[in-house]
């Protein structure tokens, strides 16, 4: 997309107004400014002399993005001003991606109409099918829900878009959805309980611990030894993994936690490389790409390891180059505005020794030894 420089025939719509954030609506409430927004659209087709220059869109790249460090809380997060881009029906380059955002908005308001919500893989199967001119790839979908969210400045959730969850949530907590028996998370084995994917059932979940501590484990596998092993019985804690980079869902499953349970510290459990850092800043300050929702999802993280000074605990063999993946992630995190001099320290150290490690390194000690060193970093308080 190009930069837009303004103009009296830009249909800014929604997006004229000074703070970028996102909505959440009721349907009715969504449909209104779906409606508004296609009135403005054939109000500019059936003037004199109709122009349709662009539609003007929260600009969602990082030059855009600041963070807004919590002065009353702890919690910093990711937002975005109000720099714009436009996408525009005369230029070659965006008159797809214009179409596509009408086309979508359509699609939203069907789902609205009759009260159903789509996950966003099956909002692709049924955009391919209806117009597979505009839409070839999810890809193109993802981008185009965020342009929507954008333009009518509402959240997916809104628009009748269903977030897809990988999480699961093990130890001490019971959940309570409307209507259902309560589920006791201590018992649903090694696997975990899934997370739902409706953030409205989620926000009406009734939540009862009596942990002391939230841990984010990144792997699956590494969250499926913790469970198994039981290390909630000896640590009094809540296991939270989103099996790598984390969803919309797990993130929202998260920062209610956080609301519920302000005392608790939220913990994170990351390999030692510039991707679990990543991943643990997703959860602590939200993401750019969604910097219109970023605020409803961030949450005051600590990093409990694996940490530079865990170094010493593991063999050199074990120990693995970087790979140009994890430099390109390297790089765009020290460019950023959000990482703070500790995280920014231990980055550098990554690139330094061209080096990474991961969790598992820790089996060195034995399949047990992954508790006794969250045990041992929480009595020494070593979280940042």
């Amino acid at each position: 997309m190009e930069e837009s420089s303004g103009g009296i025939s830009s249909m800014k719509f929604f997006s004229d107004q000074h703070l970028s954030y996102a909505d959440i609506l009721l349907p009715h409430e969504a449909r209104a400014r779906i409606e508004v927004s296609v009135l403005n659209l054939l109000r500019v087709l059936n003037s004199p002399d109709p122009a349709i220059s662009d539609l003007s869109l929260i600009n969602r790249k990082r030059s855009n993005s600041c963070i807004n460090e919590g002065v009353l809380t702890d919690v910093s997060y990711i937002f975005l001003s109000t720099s714009f881009t436009k996408t525009s029906l005369t230029n070659a380059k965006t008159a797809k991606a214009f179409v596509r955002v009408w086309k979508v908005m359509e699609m939203c308001f069907q789902i609205l109409l009759l009260e159903k919500r789509v996950t966003q893989r099956e909002l692709f199967y049924k955009l391919l099918c209806d117009s597979p001119d505009y839409f070839s790839s999810q890809i193109e979908v993802n981008r185009t829900v965020q342009d929507v969210v954008a333009l009518l400045r509402c959240s997916r959730y809104s628009l009748g878009i269903m977030a897809s969850s990988r999480g699961l949530v093990a130890g001490r907590l019971f959940l309570q959805e409307p209507g259902k028996e309560a589920v006791d998370c201590s018992a649903c084995g090694s696997s975990g309980f899934a997370i739902t994917g409706d953030l409205n059932l989620l926000d009406n979940t009734i939540m009862r611990s009596d942990a002391r501590y939230i841990i984010i484990v990144e792997k699956h596998a590494i969250f499926h030894r913790l469970v198994e092993d039981r290390v909630f019985n000896h640590i009094p804690c809540v296991f939270i993994t989103a099996k790598g980079y984390p969803d919309i869902a797990t993130r929202f499953f998260v920062h209610r936690l956080s609301t519920t349970f302000p005392d608790l510290p939220i913990l994170a459990l990351v390999d030692w490389n510039p991707a679990g850092l990543a991943i643990l800043c997703t959860f602590k300050f939200g993401s750019i790409g969604m910097g219109l929702e970023a605020y409803r999802y961030a949450c005051n993280v600590k990093w409990i390891g694996l940490r530079g000074d865990d170094l010493n605990l593991i063999p050199e063999e074990s120990l693995v180059p970087l790979k140009p993946k994890d430099s390109q992630i390297a790089k765009s995190l020290l460019s950023s505005k959000i990482l703070q001099d500790n995280y920014r320290d231990e980055l550098s150290l990554m690139v330094q020794t061209g080096k990474r490690a991961e969790i598992e390194a820790l089996y060195c000690h034995g399949y047990d030894y992954l508790g006794k060193y969250i045990a041992t970093k929480i009595v020494q308080g070593k979280y940042i």
